[in-house]
């Protein structure tokens, strides 16, 4: 039986911008067999936003991640919106 995939949307506050936050997020993405983006936004705050979708429990694996982020980041929220997949991803980029 396949598990249905699924759609995380993730907002990731802290210093999280000039630290290689998205090549971090991209790296545990395509480990996990994730396709989506990770972007740096700066409204209405600085932040990476991140849509990931495949299998949720890789979902879940990747959003511990985000919670730690690489060495020189600060991690101070994650915001997580849940959903279908769209299945509007090839692959995982760095937008």
């Amino acid at each position: 039986m396949n598990e249905a995939l699924r759609r995380l949307e993730a907002r990731i506050y802290g210093r999280v911008q000039g630290v290689g936050f998205r090549n971090f997020v991209r790296d545990r993405a395509l480990s996990l067999g994730l396709v989506g983006f990770a972007r740096n936004k700066y409204t209405p705050q600085p932040h990476v936003h991140v849509i990931a979708q495949g299998p949720e429990i890789a979902l879940q694996q990747l959003l511990r991640h985000l919670h730690q982020g690489p060495t020189l980041a600060y991690v101070q929220q994650v915001d997580v919106q849940w959903g279908p997949a769209t299945n509007e991803f090839t692959r995982f980029r760095i937008g």
